[in-house]
């Protein structure tokens, strides 16, 4: 067995990020460790193996969007199709572990990301066809683009392509409930549908495949789909157990028989 792991590294953000999307981690040492084991219980550090107490790490910024996490439909609309919309808390185990396929969809993306096409049901069944692929209920669909190498720079939320509202329900319709892309978003990037809601005013055009009324879960951030087969693998892609939560950081793997 072989376990690819699919998810980011969890750091601090590089300069330039914006202050609602960075992650700040506080480090503390084996020394300052010792020191609170002496203040909390008496202990001096001779008592310690090597004179070292606990080495603990603290967030000081941390979303739940941050990293590599899944959205509830919580996320999305506080109702989905007409039912109160469900929090990742509330989603079936079931979902997050299940047999994967890869759609590649690079070339969707133009000029390093910064421009493409969003995938509509045409693309992904083109894409299926060329993995060989033929979706069963419950299937995780992992959508690449390729946007993971600039994940690290401050304009990764501007890059990649995304997939339409039909696209999303396309995948729904024939029993995918977990979907995910190795870009910021399951969306196309939000500057260019911010632009067209603006010129066209109307609904249905900004965040329209988070907002397709569907009670699904996306998988956002992903890293390294380049290492996994079309298809023959399982994802295991648990979300933490947040109450009320709109999404949720997870540990996403392949596994490989």
């Amino acid at each position: 067995m072989k376990i690819v792991d699919l998810s980011t590294t969890i750091r601090n953000s590089p300069p330039g990020t914006p202050a609602h999307q960075a992650t700040g981690i506080e480090y503390s040492g084996h020394a300052a460790g010792a020191a609170a084991i002496e203040q909390l219980f008496g202990v001096p550090k001779e008592l310690l193996r090597d004179g070292e107490g606990w080495a603990v790490e603290r967030f000081t910024s941390f979303g739940t969007h941050n990293s590599t996490h899944l959205d509830a439909p919580w996320h999305y609309n506080s109702r989905i199709a007409g039912e109160p919309a469900a929090t990742i808390d509330q989603l079936p185990l079931e979902w997050f572990f299940a047999p994967g396929v890869v759609l590649d969809l690079r070339h969707l993306v133009r000029d390093e990301g910064r421009q493409g096409d969003p995938a509509t049901p045409e693309h992904l069944e083109a894409a299926l066809d060329a993995a060989g692929h033929q979706l069963r209920e419950r299937d995780i669909v992992l959508v690449r683009t390729g946007c993971d190498r600039y994940i690290d720079q401050p304009d990764y939320l501007t890059r990649g392509c995304g997939v339409t509202a039909a696209g999303t329900r396309w995948l729904w319709e024939r029993g995918v409930r977990v979907m995910g892309i190795d870009a910021w978003g399951w969306d196309e990037p939000l500057d260019r549908q911010a632009r067209r809601a603006l010129e066209l005013r109307q609904q249905g055009v900004f965040w329209q495949a988070h907002q397709a009324d569907l009670p699904y879960s996306q998988i956002e951030r992903l890293v390294g789909l380049d290492r996994l087969p079309p298809r023959g693998f399982t994802v295991a892609c648990f979300p933490l157990k947040i109450e009320r939560g709109s999404g949720a950081p997870a540990r996403v793997v392949a596994i490989l028989e």
